[in-house]
């Protein structure tokens, strides 16, 4: 193509290559609502937001040159022929119609693109993600169509200045169907989040999920083995990790079997029928427990749906027992129509359907996101960008006060001898909370002290205390501390162990004018309940296991 020259009203002649002309309204959306290349980050506030015009970028990953709003917006030229309007529709970002009564979408290629479906995310593109807490707080975040759970949840976990861990989890939660399920660490939240039909009443919560990756870490065997006799059967000397990872290897799954009850489509009963998860699928058997395929009728592909956990499910499905669970294909979007209700005898079968569902649906995928956790969990919290230091920390000088006058001390080895014998003072000043202290002089910092660690939930109910451990996870050791409703100057610890909640009383005693506390009538005494709840994460006491998992809720 030649060279040619256009007057431009403003800047004079001036040679060009193929240009375009682009309105002004069209240019400015082009250049503000570009493609983002940050993954994660706060939506602009008042406060900072970007300056209008500032240029944007475009979905190829190349950013647009910097022009004025008299220069002409340049279209990178493409070396695949296209046609005329779906290079319009390739070059130009999707804007809502002005006019719709006046052109149709399909007729106006440059309003919107047909590449991009309307439920699909863009990618590039920032979409504005909305995390809740267990509180009901909300916080807002910013993130590109590939940002991933995993990602998500670290953010949080720096913003909120919790201890990380990988048990932190995104819930889906869908309200107005009491269903949730724990997003696995791989999955994009933007993808979830434009799958949820425009009003409903769905949401994220961020919260801890400690049952996440217990199917790699147990010792003990997870599955029931009446519930996978025929994996044993085949695998008899294997360990519980070694059978998991066979699985994994021969991109199999646990061929799982039992009764479960099921609601008919339309209808408000529950029939107990006796299902089996195979390689090809879950099926029932419509013959007592009969494992012929004349008599085994296909029920769900897992592939293409999700599973859910019930909640309430007596109250909204009136649900045989409160272990229930859904399987709700991808093309259901809302309404109860097309959801496939089940309901376990017990929490550990419930367990047990799940877990194998989940290694039915992402196999390897599952593992290599324990394995990246672990990774995570392994590195130094030093590796990363060195921390700025604020002004008032350049300006700190080490002082000598020990005489009639302060002195700088300059020399650097009197400085960290100094700092030593500083460090030094203060652990004796601190040893004291590990002695069993006199009642007038530490009572009261032995009655408060223990509101400021995170196990430490207050006056909760014994209800409360339940529905928390359960949402949190029932895993063995996972446990918090609560003031008692009974006794109003003891506390309860709550504890769980196969999957049941125990409750445990303290009661503070007195002896010689001393103050401890006791679960065990005096047998074993501690002088306050940090004391306490750190012997019992070594120890496992009178306890059936040792304190392993606290319940927590952060504050976004």
């Amino acid at each position: 193509m030649g060279w040619s020259w256009w007057w431009h009203p403003c800047d004079g002649i001036c040679p060009a290559q193929p240009w375009t002309w682009t309105p002004s309204w069209l240019r400015d959306n082009a250049m503000d609502g570009g493609a983002q290349q940050s993954s994660l980050r706060e939506p602009p506030g008042p406060g900072n937001a970007e300056q209008e015009g500032a240029p944007g970028e475009w979905d190829g990953g190349e950013g647009l040159p910097e022009v004025k709003r008299s220069q002409p917006l340049f279209i990178h030229s493409s070396s695949r022929q296209l046609p005329e309007e779906e290079l319009r529709a390739s070059s130009l970002p999707s804007i809502p119609n002005p006019f719709p009564e006046l052109c149709s979408p399909s007729n106006s290629p440059i309003l919107s693109s047909p590449a991009l479906g309307q439920g699909s995310p863009r990618e590039g593109a920032s979409h504005v993600v909305k995390v809740f807490g267990e509180d009901g707080a909300c916080r807002s975040l910013e993130a590109s169509a590939g940002t991933t759970a995993r990602q998500l949840c670290e953010t949080l976990v720096r913003r909120t200045r919790a201890l990380q861990d990988h048990s932190w989890a995104l819930v889906e939660l869908h309200q107005h169907l009491a269903l949730e399920r724990c997003l696995e660490d791989h999955e994009s939240v933007v993808e979830v989040q434009s799958s949820w039909p425009p009003g409903a009443d769905s949401r994220f919560v961020f919260r801890k999920n400690f049952t996440k990756y217990e199917l790699f870490k147990s010792n003990a065997p997870f599955f029931p083995e009446v519930m996978v006799s025929s994996c044993l059967e085949a695998n008899k000397s294997m360990a519980h990790s070694e059978l998991i990872q066979n699985f994994l290897n021969s991109g199999s799954c646990p061929e799982v079997q039992g009764f479960l009850q099921l609601r008919e489509s339309g209808r408000k009963v529950w029939k107990r029928f006796y299902f089996s998860l195979r390689r090809s699928g879950l099926y029932y058997s419509t013959k007592g427990t009969s494992k012929d395929p004349r008599h085994l009728q296909y029920f769900a592909d897992l592939t293409e749906s999700n599973i859910y956990y019930v909640t309430q499910g007596k109250k909204h499905y009136g649900t045989p027992t409160e272990f229930g669970f859904c399987i709700k294909p991808y093309k259901v979007r809302s309404g109860t129509k097309g959801l496939k209700l089940l309901c376990s005898e017990d929490e550990q079968s419930r367990s047990c359907w799940m877990a194998a569902f989940r290694l039915f649906k992402y196999g390897m995928q599952l593992y290599r996101n324990y394995q990246q956790a672990q990774v995570r969990l392994s590195q130094p919290s030093w590796i990363g960008p060195t921390p700025l230091r604020s002004v008032s920390d350049n300006a700190l000088v080490a002082m000598d006060f020990s005489g009639c006058t302060g002195r700088v001390i300059e020399n650097p080895s009197e400085v960290l001898t100094v700092a030593l014998e500083e460090a030094q003072a203060w652990r004796k000043k601190t040893t004291h909370r590990y002695s069993l202290p006199a009642a007038c002089q530490s009572s009261p910092l032995s009655a408060a002290i223990h509101r400021t660690q995170p196990w430490f939930h207050g006056r909760i109910s014994r209800e409360d205390t339940q529905q928390l451990i359960g949402r949190q996870g029932l895993v063995d050791g996972v446990f918090l501390v609560r003031e008692s409703q009974r006794n109003p100057k003891g506390f309860v610890l709550s504890l769980c162990h196969l999957q049941r909640v125990k409750h445990y009383l303290i009661l503070p005693s007195e002896e010689e004018g001393r103050l401890y506390f006791t679960m065990d009538d005096g047998q074993t005494r501690f002088a306050d309940l940090i004391q306490l709840v750190e012997f019992h994460q070594i120890n496992r006491g009178i306890l059936p296991c040792k304190l392993r998992h606290y319940c927590t809720c952060v504050a976004l």
